[in-house]
């Protein structure tokens, strides 16, 4: 079994929560508790005390639908699997939970609630998170039936009515009636209380992501006797409902008698298969609602349900969402979703999400960062645009070097490396951390914590290293793990004032026996939790069952150690510049002390040399071939691991070295070398279709790919007639976006020689308003004219033909009434060194032919 618990305790926890009152229950850390109400102004606010409401946190799945299979085929314990999940959403810091509950597996077809497993585990999930200090908004019909990525096996309502029927089908209305009324007065049987009394479960949303069609009055009508028939049970919590889904009918929802409104934010849409590469931040600089000063809105307060930075793996995304929906007025507001422990190694359930503390490590801390924005800054705040609000408060988010960051005088927390200095570093409570920083230097590739429990007493906890494999938003399959877990004794060493240099090391959690005396602050350590004190500090009040911030001091979850053995990953250069000494690294995991990993490096037909690759980093090799081997022509290299007596060579993981005179296998790694006036290929339609984003903007246009007349691959960018009724389109029909950043590291001695962009396309429409944009790492984007004909031709536009444009903002953000468009505040002079994308933007026109098309072969720097 791939998955396992790491300690014993866990199952206490597990058996302790079962019982109506826990050890673990404990005043809530956001706010006073209880009730919430919304006043006037549309502000959610404490009952008592009347404190405005700021909760983030998560949708989370395992009880239902795909995760629940999934867990199941694993083997693992669903009451563990979210034990364990609740712990680490409590370690992040999440305050709030939300889930659409999926009524297909816990109704029949005439809404009536069925007392079964997937209702029973919901159950025990409210209870966990309860205990966590985790409040919980239910969204009772998901109108999702339960198969998603496989086959539907659901039987409830929701199964036979469709979105539209929901809302317009008398006896589908009646259904959910029913369903609604039962479901609020369902008792949970962890909590003794009834869904509709319980303090901790919030406010209700109806329904999740409706489909609506004009005219305005049926949604309404419908909106309001959902809302009647949860109050006529006697609830008083706020009810919410869905305005964003259906942007175009928004009055009817605005119209109606509920308390609250609902979002999601998917800012570049999703499913691209594949990662996004470069820099999104100005998708999510800000969240304007078109209507934001109409008194129907202003007079409800906001939820955003869903959130995601999807297929992006950067740590840097989630700050930067939870200020602009701070300054859009929301107070409420939930990623989607978090991978559950037990599956998070293949990341199947919703492949286009991905964020587990174990296994995206960096980016889970970013969501701790982001919670601690959204409690900070306050509601309707004001920032300027990016990237001017890079640094704001207490917080920094840098693209370039992939991190987040907080930094107050108690508490520090970062994503990657970072040279900043904590503000009182006497003072600090509570490091979190992902790399090093001037607090902690750290070997590993997991998250840490660190939390003062006294003057000189800490609590250190430490995750295993999580290696990336695979690209983890490519095609999904549950054998096909993309993060590979590894238990390793990693370098620590701690500067915190009140430890001193000489702090002792004391396992907390079960199994954990370690016991150490750290020298000039320096220790080894494996996964787990630790007891860190001062010379001469007395511990023994701290024992593993000691409570502290809705946890226990030897609480620890973490996946073992991935059966996967050797594994590496390594994309070579696109290019080599002839001349020059080329680096080469690589990820590559198994390395164990006494071993030794080499490149072998060889000119195609010429000489060949074996180099001893070096470690800058855990599971990373790293070596420079030398300039008189990068002469014009082609460099193949193998990468060799040996252990004692016995090889491995890359890639492939063939036993032997490829200087064996017996070594058969024709796998290698080949870079082109080139001279300094060979074009660089920004896209090639035959090479790159895996990893571009090439979408139809316009509600008429698409992309495919077609074979040119000389037989070469094109990306097609094509525009339909207008749908009848509906007026011609305006505005950017399609675009290709492509990444280059990675190719621009073999050539970078001759970036400075290019002068043109070269284009080989065509179109089937004289005149087409075409052009290319060149976008730098700061977002700021150049564009030029594309003149298009009907022969495929190169087209050749001069570098200083680029002038500074709006940013298009693809793939497109999600909901629809988001912007397209961003325009940096920044306009530095162009600079070919600083991009890194390059878009092909094709405005909508009139139908003169029909379909319109655009053919795109290449695309090259010259």
């Amino acid at each position: 079994m791939l998955f396992r618990c790491a300690c014993l305790l866990l199952f206490c926890l597990i058996q302790h929560s079962i019982a109506p009152q826990s050890l673990l229950a404990q005043p809530t850390r956001s706010g006073p508790g209880g009730n919430v109400v919304v006043d006037k102004n549309g502000v959610l606010r404490w009952e008592k005390g009347r404190q405005e409401v700021a909760l983030f946190g998560v949708n989370y799945t395992t009880p239902f639908a795909y995760s629940y299979r999934a867990i199941q085929r694993r083997g693992v314990p669903h009451e563990l699997a979210i034990a364990q999940d609740v712990y680490h959403l409590a370690r992040l810091g999440v305050d709030a939970f939300r889930v659409h509950v999926w009524d297909v597996e816990i109704t029949d077809t005439a809404g009536t609630l069925l007392e079964n497993e997937h209702l029973r585990l919901l159950d025990f999930l409210v209870n966990q998170l309860k205990q966590r200090g985790i409040k919980i908004i239910l969204t009772p019909i998901a109108y999702w039936n339960n198969g998603y990525p496989e086959n539907d096996t659901g039987t409830g309502f929701s199964s036979i009515y469709s979105k539209t029927q929901a809302y317009t089908n008398p006896r589908a209305i009646a259904a959910q009636e029913r369903y609604l009324t039962q479901f609020l007065n369902h008792r949970n049987p962890y909590t003794s209380q009834l869904n509709r009394e319980d303090p901790d479960i919030i406010a209700y949303e109806v329904c999740n992501e409706p489909k609506y069609n004009q005219p305005l009055a049926p949604i309404t009508s419908f909106a309001n006797r959902m809302a009647a028939a949860i109050r006529a049970t006697g609830c008083r919590k706020p009810v919410f409902y869905n305005v964003s889904e259906n942007p175009d009918v928004y009055e009817a929802v605005l119209n109606a008698q509920v308390d609250g409104l609902t979002y999601q934010w998917y800012p570049q849409g999703l499913v691209s298969n594949h990662t996004l590469r470069g820099n999104f931040l100005p998708y999510v600089d800000q969240y304007p609602i078109p209507y934001r000063t109409d008194k129907r809105f202003t007079s409800k307060a906001k939820m955003v349900y869903e959130f995601e930075s999807a297929d992006i793996i950067q740590p840097v995304m989630y700050p930067f969402m939870a200020r602009s929906f701070r300054e859009a007025g929301f107070q409420w507001a939930t990623q989607f979703a978090y991978d559950p422990l037990a599956i998070a190694d293949a990341n199947t359930e919703y492949q286009t999400h991905y964020l587990n503390l174990a296994y995206t490590p960096a980016k889970a801390l970013s969501l701790l960062i982001a919670g601690k924005v959204f409690r900070n800054v306050k509601r309707g705040q004001q920032f300027r645009r990016y990237p001017q609000d890079s640094v704001f408060s207490d917080f920094r988010v840098s693209y370039r070097q992939g991190l987040s960051e907080m930094n107050t005088p108690e508490e520090f927390y970062y994503t990657a490396n970072t040279a900043t200095v904590p503000r009182q570093a006497g003072k600090l409570r509570h490091v979190a951390g992902v790399g090093s920083s001037a607090v902690v230097r750290y070997g590993g590739l997991g998250a840490y914590f660190l939390d003062r429990l006294a003057p000189g007493v800490w609590r250190l906890e430490v995750m295993p290293d999580a290696v990336a494999i695979r690209d983890p938003f490519e095609r999904a399959s549950l054998s096909k793990a993309v993060t590979q877990i590894l238990w390793n004794e990693q370098p620590l060493r701690i500067s915190l004032s009140d430890l001193g240099p000489a702090f002792s090391l004391r396992g907390l959690n079960e199994g954990n026996t370690a016991q150490a005396q750290a020298s000039v602050g320096r220790a080894t350590v494996r996964p787990g939790v630790y007891l860190l004190a001062a010379a001469g500090k007395a511990t023994a009040a701290f024992t593993p069952q000691t409570a502290f911030n809705h946890l226990k001091l030897g609480e620890f979850a973490a996946p073992a150690p991935s059966q996967l053995g050797l594994q590496v990953r390594h994309t070579p250069a696109a290019q080599a510049a002839a001349g020059q000494p080329l680096r080469i690294t690589a990820t590559l995991t198994g390395v164990a002390p006494g071993d030794s990993v080499f490149l072998v490096a060889q000119h195609y037909y010429g000489r060949t040399r074996t180099l001893p690759m070096s470690t800058p980093a855990y599971a990373t090799v790293a070596a420079t071939v030398p300039a008189d081997l990068l002469y014009a022509g082609q460099l193949r290299y193998w990468l060799v691991l040996k252990k004692g007596a016995q090889s491995v060579t890359f890639p492939g993981g063939f036993a032997g070295q490829p200087r064996d005179w017996d070594y058969a296998h024709p796998e290698r790694y080949e870079v082109p070398i080139v001279a300094p006036d060979t074009p660089l290929p920004l896209f090639r339609a035959h090479l790159d279709k895996e990893r571009i984003e090439a979408r139809g903007i316009a509600p008429t246009a698409w992309t495919d790919y077609v074979t040119t007349p000389g037989g070469t691959l094109a990306l097609r960018l094509v525009q339909g007639p207008p749908r009848p009724g509906q007026p011609a389109p305006t505005g950017p029909a399609a675009s290709l976006r492509a990444y280059f950043g990675d190719d621009l590291a073999g050539r970078q001695t001759d970036l400075a020689t290019f002068r043109e962009v070269v284009v080989r396309a065509r179109s089937n429409q004289p005149g087409a308003q075409v052009k290319v944009v060149l976008v730098t790492k700061d977002a700021v984007a150049y564009s030029a004219p594309l003149a298009l004909s009907a022969e495929l031709q190169d087209v050749r536009i001069p570098l200083s033909a680029f002038r500074s444009e709006a940013l298009l903002l693809v793939p497109r953000p999600y909901p629809g009434f988001l912007p397209l468009q961003f325009q940096s505040a920044a306009k530095p002079a162009f600079k070919i060194t600083d991009t890194e994308v390059v878009q092909v933007v094709w405005d909508a026109a009139a139908a003169a032919i029909s379909p319109l098309s655009v053919g795109i072969e290449s695309i090259f720097l010259q």
